[in-house]
């Protein structure tokens, strides 16, 4: 059995004795206090870059190919800053980040800056409001901050730094987005429904077998496939054959597929946030459902999955993966039940056997999006 199996098989008693008695989080009540926080994701540029992500990459935010570095020298606070050159006179050096919102709601962010022509806003709010921005920090660091307050619809806004053109570099550090937080994610392990119909899930994609494919062509299943960033990026017209069918859904796997629940919440947003982002620049999709690697998770990983704007965190009830029908609350399959599969080169297989457990149970495979949204 893989490493990564056992290690699986070990968490998945207790991730699902967990979820059992997990209700959904409670909507804040009106009167209730709601603390103001920092949503900016990796703020300050202290998180290394994360395993399995892209080369160069800064976790957490978006930048132009070749133009950002994290620093480890003259940050305004702690040991890194943002250190962006553009490539060409005709670049801005953008950086930007999706943060997720209230609507009607009152926000504030800011960042320390060096250089020329710097410049710090946001967009998507629901309002127009102006950047703020310097002409010059003479050589010191400077801080900009703007104030806005999202309209009726908006839940996620787009922050970004950049400079100006022909300018040259410029530098950033602890960047802040601070209001109140999304309310944390919900939690399940299933799709409770009375209807007759199951959800096959599918994690990782390091491998990708033509018959994996053709057995989810032929009998149009809808697939929700939790794909790690790199492999999918490595072959992405793959992920897109398999979720062809109606109902299906490329989702959120994490970055590097570490264990969330050892890391701090900082961490794991970047985790999250990232791969969010890679879904949609790769398929063009948002995500709406995460799978915790290892099935295990903690109250951070549910802020952290609402952080980057999920609203479910999904273990599984079953296990047909390499070979296994295993079937963690006893019995046949049953209604809502959500199966875990994995890209190897046992999946036509796994995916065979899954189909008969769950014709032999008088469900049909469904849509998960269309059960947990």
């Amino acid at each position: 059995m893989p490493t990564t199996m056992r290690r699986l098989a070990a968490c998945a008693a207790s991730a699902a004795v967990a979820l059992l008695g997990l209700a959904a989080p409670a909507a804040r009540a009106a009167t209730d206090a709601v603390p103001t926080v920092n949503l900016a994701t990796n703020p300050g540029f202290e998180i290394p870059t994360l395993p399995l992500a892209d080369w160069g990459s800064v976790p957490g935010w978006s930048c132009g190919a070749g133009e950002a570095v994290v620093s480890t020298g003259q940050a305004h606070d702690g040991a890194s800053a943002l250190a962006v050159t553009p490539a060409s006179g005709d670049s801005t050096g953008e950086c930007a980040q999706t943060v997720s919102v209230l609507p009607h709601t009152k926000y504030t962010a800011s960042a320390w800056v060096r250089g020329s022509y710097v410049f710090l806003g946001a967009t998507g709010t629901g309002r127009d409001v102006a950047p703020s921005w310097t002409e010059t920090t003479g050589g010191g660091w400077q801080k900009l901050t703007t104030t806005f307050t999202t309209g009726a619809t908006a839940t996620s806004v787009r922050l970004y730094l950049h400079g100006w053109y022909g300018q040259g570099p410029f530098s950033a550090d602890d960047v802040r987005v601070d209001g109140p937080a999304p309310a944390p994610a919900r939690a399940t392990w299933n799709a409770p429904t009375t209807d007759k119909v199951v959800f096959f899930t599918i994690d990782d994609g390091w491998q990708r077998t033509p018959e994996a494919a053709q057995f989810i062509a032929d009998h149009q299943l809808p697939i929700a496939a939790f794909a790690l960033p790199m492999p999918s990026g490595f072959e992405p017209d793959y992920f897109r054959r398999v979720t062809a069918a109606p109902g299906s859904s490329i989702q959120n796997h994490s970055v590097s597929h570490r264990d969330l629940s050892t890391l701090p919440l900082a961490e794991q947003q970047a985790e999250i946030c990232d791969a969010r982002d890679a879904d949609a620049r790769i398929y063009g999709t948002t995500t709406t459902i995460f799978r915790p690697p290892y099935l295990t998770w903690n109250a951070d990983t549910l802020q952290a999955a609402a952080n980057c704007g999920i609203n479910t965190v999904v273990t599984a009830t079953a296990d047909f993966s390499w070979g296994a029908s295993n079937v963690w609350h006893g019995g046949p399959l049953q209604a809502g039940d959500v199966v875990l599969m994995h890209f190897t080169d046992t999946l036509a297989a796994d995916l065979e056997r899954a189909l008969a457990a769950a014709s032999a149970a008088g469900l049909t495979p469904a849509s998960l999006t269309a059960y947990l949204h």
